[in-house]
């Protein structure tokens, strides 16, 4: 085994003053750090709880630090704002040297015999003193100028340099770990904060991606997340208003079957039996057969309205074949030709529906309104482009004039088309019948 020796000078060279000024101005520099960090912060704290603060972090962080180099905090009046580390002085007194000048500087006293080296160095935040770091240096008590220091041939640095260095870097490291993780964690925080709020009921939450690291993917994320809560939260309440009004069509069309319905059948057993029973030259023939004439039209036009309303399950049965069933119900409910030239389109569910619908009313106001026995319907996809044409051979109406019965189903019609980006062209005259031509997007392949 090697033995090197390790010479401490102190009257030259590197003293126990030099020392004790080397480490104050490194722990100062790194409590300055802290200070302006905490400043920076605005939390309504004044300069002194800040030394304070930066204080107790910075002797926590060195208690556990070589114990021959004595640490403290100091305020303006020149006084310790906590007891030193390890614990030779107390809160409020004042150790030699200090005072209320926060230059730096150093000195040495005598302690038991052995000189002992001191520091003094000013601690600043936002470009104010706001108090001083005051070391002592401990590290020879027995005056002698000579360390020995055993040596296994490595050139190790011995108990006193290695225990200097731990105490020097500890609390930098320390120190530009708050700084550096700071802005970290409030990302986190505000995470967390959006993420709350979301939980509360509040769906327009968003945070901004502040960077392209695994933060700024979180909360990327997280936005992403909240788009899609929102959609699924306006389908629902889509589906839920569609089945509710699916319900109370379903429901007006059995109350119109089974009241109003009815009540029409037996008014026209009612007026049949009165014409035959009338002779022939009775006054009244007249209006027994207009009666008659009337019910049964009446009732032609409920038998369309309940076709109107009744529910079809066109997700089950695909458009095409739900398009050939409800013109097979308009031909055996009510008598009507209906010629259909339909192909396979490609239609998005909602656009689909919307189309089962157009269809629908039009074939009701072909044969409510305009009294059509032959009606024409054309499916047919041209390019990106679905169309939809329905022909009737009906009374047709003047489109110049407003008329009650036409202009409310032509609305509804206009409507739904425009639900899903389309056009929609009607054209009619009186006694040519009416054609509604709709075009409308396909769906992408």
């Amino acid at each position: 085994m090697m033995k090197t020796q390790v010479t401490v000078q102190t009257s030259s060279g590197c003293t126990r003053q030099d020392r004790a000024g080397l480490f104050g101005a490194g722990q100062a520099a790194g409590l300055s750090l802290l200070a302006d960090d905490l400043t920076r912060q605005q939390d309504g704290r004044s300069r002194p709880e800040i030394l304070a603060a930066v204080a107790r972090r910075w002797l926590a962080a060195t208690a556990s630090a070589d114990s021959k180099m004595v640490r403290a905090v100091a305020g303006l009046d020149g006084r310790l704002v906590q007891p030193s580390e390890p614990s030779a002085y107390g809160a409020g007194s004042t150790p030699p040297g200090l005072s209320s000048s926060t230059q730096a500087r150093t000195g040495a006293i005598t302690l038991s015999g052995n000189e002992v080296g001191w520091a003094i160095n000013p601690v600043e935040a936002a470009g104010q003193v706001i108090g001083v770091v005051y070391v002592q240096d401990r590290s020879v008590t027995d005056g002698s100028p000579v360390v020995d220091v055993a040596s296994d041939g490595d050139d190790r640095a011995g108990p006193l340099s290695a225990g200097l260095a731990l105490v020097v870097l500890v609390p930098v490291c320390l120190v530009f770990g708050l700084l550096s993780t700071r802005k970290l964690i409030k990302r986190i925080q505000r995470l967390a904060a959006g993420a709350a709020t979301m939980a509360a009921g509040d769906l327009t939450t968003r945070v901004p991606v502040s960077a392209g690291d695994e933060i700024g993917r979180l909360e990327e994320g997280f936005n992403v997340m909240a788009e899609r809560v929102v959609a699924a939260g306006r389908a629902e309440r889509e589906l839920a208003g569609a089945q509710a009004r699916r319900l109370e069509r379903t429901r007006i069309a059995r109350e119109l079957h089974d009241s109003v319905s009815q009540d029409l059948f037996s008014l026209s057993l009612v007026a049949r039996s009165l014409r035959r029973t009338l002779p022939e030259s009775s006054r009244f023939q007249e209006q027994a057969e207009s009666m008659e004439k009337t019910v049964e039209h009446t009732m032609r036009e409920m038998r369309a309205m309940l076709l109107q309303l009744r529910p079809i399950a066109l997700e089950e049965a695909g458009l095409v074949a739900t398009l050939r069933d409800l013109c097979e119900a308009f031909q055996v409910r009510l008598g009507v030709t209906v010629e259909t030239d339909l192909h396979e389109v490609r239609l998005g569910p909602g656009a689909e529906h919307a189309v089962l619908r157009i269809v629908q009313e039009a074939l009701s106001n072909a044969t409510r309104h305009g009294g059509a026995q032959r009606i024409e319907l054309r499916l047919r996809q041209k390019g990106e482009e679905i169309e939809i044409v329905v022909r009737d051979y009906g009374r047709g109406f003047d489109m110049a004039r407003k008329h009650d019965s036409h202009g409310m189903g032509l609305e509804m019609m206009r409507e739904r088309v425009i639900e899903v980006g389309g056009v929609i062209e009607v054209v009619s005259a009186p006694g040519s019948g009416t054609t509604v031509r709709v075009r409308v997007p396909a769906e992408e392949a």
